[in-house]
């Protein structure tokens, strides 16, 4: 049977952001330690838009679901916004003057922490000194996750940050914390039942004909009912805040930006601005508090990613969100890491990573918007083999400039062009445009040298992060905080697949997204990183182009037609003069090499008797060619063969997609580009058609002897 799971209130990716921090400032080396975070925003709140209806499994519209067209559901929309009107938001200036006049609660509750992590670090110390520090890890993991659960929410929150960070925790710390991910303890129901109602403003009997008498699950920042709704009997999904949370973390937040202040002052190795993180972390915590952002950010990520048949987001209620109440779809699954339970529905882990690996590369590198919280509790594999994704509290965005940066620090890595690598950095903005990169690019050449042994392919994902951050640990980077969290989604996926499959490589599953942009996106970032793959030397590399089409027909958008076009304009622009210079020296040898293929095969088709009565018992045949020659010639005659069959036998191949290439090519400068074609190899065939006619009978002698 397929387990209940729901839409969780973790949101840990911004206690991941301070983890990062926090990680970043343990130096083994001061003199060295240069890296400094930057606490921009990185995990932003969408702002209000208006969407699109969007199709629900029975192909009906998810408005029209709910009841009503898209007018109606952006005035639900507005109505809930205004119940939100008055969401809190983060000020350090107000918590500083709330809590500046209320010393005793302030000692209280810094008694309360001191005590609680005081005598946590007592024990680990009483450990390393009695030699039994790796014999108590299982103990003590259990002991600080119930230090942090007792500690209140914002101690929840970085506990599961740290439950992120295999860098920071060991593994006994890792698997004890992950458990703040959904088994939190509960408040009481007629609380959250009272909070409805308040939030609403009706009486519950009028809003659900039923609702679970006791939440399903419990996170850091509320817990989840299960309910029918009256007017249309459908299932939903009802999440709840915790009762005075507002006051609780304002109040650690005063302390911790206090203790942040400290450290900023005293303590030198720690180059980072503590507070300026703290402050960051504070208000992606406060925008999780308001629960019709979270709304909009489900709707937005509903919008852009579930137009694919594989991926399920659940849609949001209006009339029934508020600030501190949100309403959704009920998604029936069973969490990611649950193997067993997904294969006894007859379903594959493998084949639901790998849709959140394409889904997540569509996130990351196409638009940009991404769920920065993946962890098995928020990616559920429903019964018909859909993956749902849930909790859009936390989101992120990659800039514009990055999203192409990345897929070309991809192809510079595929290339060991360790020079364009390291200036990468510049456009993903981990380098001011004033630093000089050359000392770089031995630390990346020592590294990428030794993991590239084998393929990119093969590659393991989390040591090529753990290599890359090595180097980035050496040097004066500031890496933005959107950094960490694609490594973060992408590293969760990886690891979830690597219960199934050991053998698993991210890497290799990525590759075919990657070559389908390469090959159809006319960004002129990829198309320049395109021409870096495929020419080398001045020489075409046709192996790259077939990998680059194996690979990229794997994805289920490639297009050939989105394949030739970009490429051809490119290659007949202003400024395609240098790489048509390449294109024809390359066209020529492909036309040699399908003529004279053809003469080859049709000498070695003639019988012996006929071929010695023909060709006078020469045994070099029509060509004055050597064996090396001719067996090159004929492997780039079968490989060019090979990628045109590629082309057409891909899925969506139409005879007509060459009517728009026809009429590219009628342009002046394309057909400047055939006469130069036909020239070159017409003086090619020439040159060795004299070369047959005076070639030394004593030379075929001797060779034939």
């Amino acid at each position: 049977m397929s387990s209940f799971a729901m839409p969780l209130a973790v949101g840990y990716p911004s206690s991941m952001w301070l983890g990062e921090a926090v990680a970043n400032s343990r130096l083994k080396d001061p003199c060295k330690r240069k890296v400094r975070l930057i606490p921009q925003a990185a995990l932003v709140q969408s702002r209000p838009r208006p969407v699109p209806a969007t199709r629900d499994g029975g192909g009906n519209s998810a408005l029209q679901v709910m009841g009503g067209d898209r007018t109606n559901d952006m005035q639900a929309e507005a109505r809930a916004l205004a119940r939100a009107a008055n969401a809190s938001v983060y000020s350090p200036e107000l918590l500083a003057i709330k809590y500046g006049s209320r010393p005793i609660k302030v000692l209280r509750r810094t008694l309360e922490i001191f005590i609680g992590l005081g005598s946590f670090g007592f024990r680990l110390l009483l450990d390393q000194r009695n030699g039994q520090l790796d014999q108590n890890k299982r103990v003590r993991a259990a002991e600080l996750r119930r230090v942090l659960t007792k500690l209140g929410p914002t101690f929840v929150k970085i506990g599961q940050g740290l439950s992120t960070r295999p860098d920071i925790c060991p593994p006994e710390y890792l698997e004890e914390l992950s458990e703040l991910q959904d088994a939190l303890p509960t408040f009481p129901d007629a609380e959250a039942f009272s909070c409805i109602e308040r939030e609403l403003g009706l009486p519950l009997d009028s809003i659900y004909s039923s609702i679970s008498p006791s939440p399903i699950a419990a996170a850091s920042l509320g817990q989840v009912y299960k309910a029918q709704l009256k007017y249309s009997g459908q299932v939903v999904a009802v999440k709840v805040q915790r009762p005075g949370i507002e006051a609780a973390i304002g109040l650690d937040f005063y302390l911790i930006r206090g203790l942040g202040f400290l450290i900023n002052k005293y303590v030198d190795i720690i180059t980072s601005d503590v507070v300026a993180l703290i402050d960051e972390f504070a208000r992606r915590v406060y925008q999780e508090l308001n629960y019709v952002q979270e709304g909009q950010n489900a709707r937005r990520f509903k919008k852009l990613y579930a137009d694919k048949e594989d991926v399920l987001v659940p849609d949001i209620f209006w009339d029934y969100t508020s600030g501190k109440v949100l309403t959704m779809e009920w998604v029936n699954g069973v969490k990611l890491n649950e193997q067993d339970a997904i294969e006894r529905q007859g379903l594959k882990v493998l084949d639901l990573v790998n849709t959140g690996i394409q889904c997540s590369l569509r996130q990351l590198l196409e638009y940009g918007y991404f769920h920065a919280d993946p962890h098995p509790g928020n990616l559920l594999a429903t019964p018909e083999g859909k993956l749902a994704f849930l909790d859009f509290g936390m989101m992120s965005e990659t800039p514009e400039e990055a999203r192409s940066a990345i897929i070309g620090h991809v192809v510079h890595m595929v290339n060991r062009d360790y020079e364009a690598m390291a200036r990468d950095y510049y456009a993903l903005d981990f380098l001011s445009p004033d630093v000089d990169v050359s000392p770089i690019v031995p630390a990346l050449q020592n590294f990428f040298d030794d993991a590239l042994n084998s393929t990119v392919s093969e590659l393991n994902f989390k040591t090529l992060v753990d290599g890359l951050g090595a180097v980035l640990y050496q040097y004066p980077f500031n890496v933005p905080a959107y950094y960490a969290l694609i490594l973060r989604s992408l590293t969760v996926l990886e690891g979830l697949a690597l219960y199934a499959d050991p053998n698993f490589k991210v890497l290799a599953a990525s590759y075919p997204y990657f070559a389908k942009r390469l090959l159809t996106d006319p960004n002129p970032y990829l198309r320049d990183a395109l021409i870096e793959l495929l020419f080398k030397d001045g020489r075409f590399r046709w192996n790259r182009l077939e990998n680059l089409l194996v690979q990229g027909r794997k994805d289920r958008d490639f297009s050939a037609k989105d394949a030739l076009q970009p490429v051809l304009k490119l290659l007949l622009g202003p400024d395609g003069e240098e790489l048509r210079t390449l294109v024809i020296k390359e066209a020529v040898r492909v036309t040699e090499a399908v003529i004279l293929g053809s003469v080859v095969d049709t000498y070695n088709s003639i019988p012996d008797l006929m071929r010695a009565l023909i060709f006078n018992g020469n045994a070099t045949g029509p060509l004055l060619m050597s064996d090396t020659e001719q067996e090159s010639m004929l492997q780039l005659r079968d490989q060019v063969s090979r990628i045109w069959g590629l082309l057409r036998s891909s899925d969506n191949f139409d005879p007509a997609l060459l009517q728009p290439i026809l009429q590219v090519l009628q342009e002046p400068e394309a057909r400047g580009l055939g006469g130069r074609v036909i020239g070159g190899i017409t003086q090619r065939l020439a040159a060795r058609l004299l070369q047959q006619v005076l070639r030394a009978p004593t030379t075929v002698s001797a060779s034939t002897s």
